[in-house]
């Protein structure tokens, strides 16, 4: 764990570095029945400031269980660098030209093969409201303190660093 916490802006700084480097996200919604489904979700490229967007499905799961429940999970993971996100936050459907234009790459193709006009699309932005986030030395680094931890019996004395902030 880190010793020094870090400033809300570092903070941010650091998720958004993390979240940037990810290319799919995994997105917990609640249904109606009331379980939890996670579901990947293409990471945007934007600068993080405390808000997510995706572009959805309006016939898709995600989009169904947002309309029953707002409240949301998105987490990101680089097993590779040791880096992980967990956001929560209020999910809201938006029907925005301009954001989906800034948005839309030929890649959305593939799920919309209309393209950029396709009725479907559904904008999802996410208003985060708390993040938590670990980043590691990297895998071999960290195991190697794991290794030597569990050999000596003794907590592994570098775990990386790990902060939670209020957004």
């Amino acid at each position: 764990m880190s010793d020094q916490s870090l400033s809300h802006d570092e903070s941010m700084q650091e998720i958004g570095k993390i979240i940037k480097g990810v290319k799919f996200a995994m997105v917990t919604t609640q249904n109606a029945e009331g379980h939890l489904h996670s579901r990947p979700l293409t990471t945007q490229e934007a600068d993080f400031s405390g808000e997510i967007w995706f572009i959805g499905s309006k016939d898709s799961g995600s989009v169904a269980d947002i309309k029953a429940h707002e409240r949301v999970n998105v987490s990101y993971s680089d097993a590779d660098k040791g880096q992980y996100v967990s956001l929560s936050g209020v999910a809201k459907l938006v029907e925005d030209r301009a954001k989906l234009e800034e948005l839309w790459s030929d890649f959305y193709k593939a799920y919309f093969p209309q393209g950029i006009e396709d009725p479907n699309i559904q904008l999802i932005k996410v208003d985060a409201s708390g993040a938590e986030f670990w980043e590691g030395d990297g895998k071999v680094k960290s195991f190697f303190h794991m290794a030597r931890a569990a050999v000596t019996g003794k907590t592994a004395d570098h775990q990386g660093k790990n902060e939670t902030v209020k957004l």
